[in-house]
């Protein structure tokens, strides 16, 4: 049942319980307004949104007015005008004048409202609060000298999130907004939600790094926006905290489809822009996923997976790497005919011949390869194609997610000497248990991930002596810090900052004689810039040397296709187009050598491409968990920002360097959920109703009137 009112002769039925204010913006109708916001409970302390109403004195606040059947309004008069230029003179005349220095300068509602009424304060006793400018509070700036004391900012951290951080506060006779006895916000039991930024109308509490609207959401969701596939991490990780693994899982599997893997060998972009490390230490994002992964039924996202009807178009995917397979399974699921040909025994790729097992045990690869036997793709192992060009008289579209499986030789002396090999060669034989002709004393030649593979590999395969250099010094090595840290655990001498000077021997390799490197940078050309130390060349004896220093594709100009650099398939950027009709690349072959996740994001891109050109929309999306709205009352949590992170439980050095069983259990039962409850949940901040200035009520207005 609604309210019948009329506000400026405009007769309107609204619901009952409404403000007078809210009602007249919901009907398009402006009033003036600052203190209140939609989502918060009103105070009206600005005094901004007065009216008049027929049969009562003097005038009333809009938004502390219910509506009530007949009520008259009137939201503009003389005495209405002359009340509101006098308020918003008072505020004024607290606020500091020059609003282009305000980092919130154009998004901010007191200077709209300025142009909207045309006051200034210069009538008024202009005071300085004097308030210093807090910025010893991570992620928020406290700016208080801009304040109008709105409570728009209290009433968000008590009334909406439950927190009760922010409370006001006198100093000299000048009321401001804080915490209790001036604490730091982290020392006050902060959730650093953001609520109070969000709602505040100036810039007084304000994000520290500044961002264009363009830009908010890729900023304030960073775990989401640097995922390379753009996976809903903050959605998944609330799952996890509520203990819904399976709904946690399922919103994984919307973006990706190989979600355990991920949990081991992701390399987890999201975690090094996670906005919760710099409260104290980022949330352990890749482990949750694991935990999802591990512990989630997969009947729910099955359920939902979606499975369009047949197009008889079809498909050919060459190279069964996580690019190929990604490509292949979602290709499958928007109905066309997918074949898979994948040189090697077993699918995975790298995943299963470049990534040791005891980082990703074997037996999760191929649980996850059958994802695609459910979706309806044709696997054909141990199929190695040549003739890509010919495939296209028998597919409407082909895709070259080949890989890069061919390793790099550096042009040095003795590079070709029995005894030295190269990464892929190496690591792909020990996966398959073929011999790999290692010796007892290995130099691995390289500082990435890959160079590390191969020295742990080669101490699991019983190595006795293992020596890993690069030219990067140690605060600049490639390879992720667990796995330096983890290598030297197991007993692996690591030498940063060296050159590759030549490797010794005249029938076998004996060593490789380095260089101690003083300096190493790269010109505007980014040719490399070494500057070595004088009289520091040296030999390390070895019978064996691992070229790790990169990988390209095994393709050849008479594959008919255009190369790129580094033996590279060239495409049409975006497209994933080759220089033939039809034929698609994508993945390591495209770029070089990168990341499981960027392959997996490569293949769907692949896949929604090659779908649009076969009649399809390119739409690959799926909604597999429910949609549900998250509580937006967070609560206070006593010593939220001094929570550890949860650290993964590996094994001890003794215990795994001699073997591949798995060395890293991910996080124990009691520490996932608990480790999810540290998220600070920033897409919360995006649940609230955004502001709406005085144009775009007269848009509306001209264009009902149009």
């Amino acid at each position: 049942m609604s309210v019948a009112i009329e506000i400026d002769g405009k007769r309107l039925q609204v619901d009952p319980g409404m403000n007078v204010l809210e009602a007249a913006l919901q009907n398009g109708i402006y009033i003036p307004h600052l203190c209140h916001h939609p989502d918060l409970p009103d105070i009206g302390s600005c005094r901004l949104c007065i009216v008049e109403v027929d049969g009562q004195e003097g005038v009333q606040p809009a938004c502390k007015l219910t509506v009530q059947e007949g009520m008259k309004i009137t939201t503009d008069s003389p005495r209405i005008a002359a009340q509101r230029k006098l308020a918003m003179e008072l505020l004024l005349a607290a606020h500091p004048e020059d609003c282009s220095t305000c980092p919130k300068y154009g998004r901010c509602e007191l200077q709209t409202l300025i142009q909207y009424m045309g006051v200034s304060a210069t009538r008024m006793h202009t005071r300085i609060k004097g308030f210093a400018q807090n910025n010893q509070n991570p992620l928020i700036i406290h700016d208080m000298n801009r304040c109008v004391l709105c409570g728009r900012c209290v009433r968000a951290c008590s009334d909406l999130r439950g927190v009760g951080v922010l409370q006001y506060n006198k100093k000299d006779m000048e009321t401001y907004v804080g915490t209790l006895h001036d604490k730091l916000l982290k020392d006050s039991g902060c959730r650093f939600c953001g609520a109070c930024a969000e709602v505040c109308p100036t810039g007084t509490i304000r994000d520290i790094i500044e961002y264009s609207p363009v830009e908010k959401k890729d900023t304030l969701i960073p775990c989401q926006a640097t995922c390379p596939a753009h996976t809903d991490v903050p959605r998944y990780v609330r799952f996890v905290k509520e203990g819904k693994f399976a709904e946690a899982l399922a919103v994984v599997h919307e973006k990706l489809p190989f979600p355990e893997c991920l949990g081991r060998v992701c390399a987890h972009p999201c975690e090094s822009e996670c906005r919760r490390g710099q409260v104290n230490e980022a949330v352990s994002i890749r482990n949750i996923k694991r935990y999802a992964a591990e512990h989630g039924s997969n009947d729910l996202w099955k359920k939902n997976s979606k499975h369009l009807p047949a197009t008889g178009k079809k498909v050919c995917v060459v190279g069964g790497g996580p690019a190929g397979m990604t490509a292949a399974y979602y290709l499958a699921k928007q109905g066309h005919d997918v074949t898979l040909k994948e040189a090697y025994p077993t699918l995975g790729g790298q995943m299963a011949y470049g990534i040791p097992s005891y980082r990703l045990p074997r037996e999760i690869v191929a649980k996850e390869a059958g994802y695609l036997n459910d979706a309806g793709v044709h696997v054909e192992t141990g199929c190695r194609v040549t003739d890509f060009v010919g495939l296209k008289q028998d597919y409407d579209a082909v895709l070259l997610a080949l890989g890069t499986h061919k390793g790099v030789r550096l042009p040095m002396q003795g590079n070709d000497l029995p005894g030295v090999l190269v990464n892929s060669d190496f690591l792909r034989s020990a996966a398959m248990g073929q011999p790999t002709g290692m010796g007892k004393r290995v130099i691995v030649l390289g500082g990435g991930n890959v160079a590390f593979d191969c020295a742990r590999t080669a101490r699991r395969l019983g190595a006795q002596e293992i020596h890993l250099a690069c030219l990067e010094a140690r605060d600049k090595m490639l390879a992720d810090e667990e796995e330096i840290t983890q290598a030297q655990e197991e007993g692996i001498q690591i030498h940063p900052a060296h050159t590759f000077e030549a490797i010794v021997g005249t029938d076998h390799a004996d060593g490789v004689r380095f260089c101690r490197v003083k300096s190493f940078t790269f010109d505007e050309n980014r040719r490399a810039i070494i500057e070595k130390e004088e009289n520091s060349e040296y030999v390390i004896e070895a019978d064996t040397v691992i070229f790790a220093t990169g990988q390209r594709t095994d393709i050849t100009p008479e594959a008919g296709l255009e190369l790129g650099r580094g033996n590279s398939i060239a495409v049409q950027p975006g497209s994933g187009r080759t220089s033939v009709a039809g034929i698609y690349a994508c993945g390591d072959a495209v770029y070089g050598t990168r990341t499981v996740i960027q392959a997996i994001a490569a293949g769907r891109d692949a896949a929604s491409e090659i779908d649009k050109a076969l009649g399809g929309d390119g739409d690959i999306s799926e909604v597999l968990a429910p949609v549900e709205v998250p509580d937006a009352c967070i609560g206070k949590v006593e010593g939220f920002g001094d929570l550890p992170r949860a650290e993964e439980q590996f094994r001890c050095a003794e215990a795994r360097s001699d073997n591949f069983a798995p060395i890293s259990a991910g996080l124990c039962d009691s520490a996932a959920c608990g480790e999810a409850a540290r998220c600070l949940q920033c897409d919360l901040r995006f649940r609230i109703t955004g502001h709406r200035i005085w144009s775009d009520y007269m848009d509306e207005k001209e264009g009902a009137a149009q």
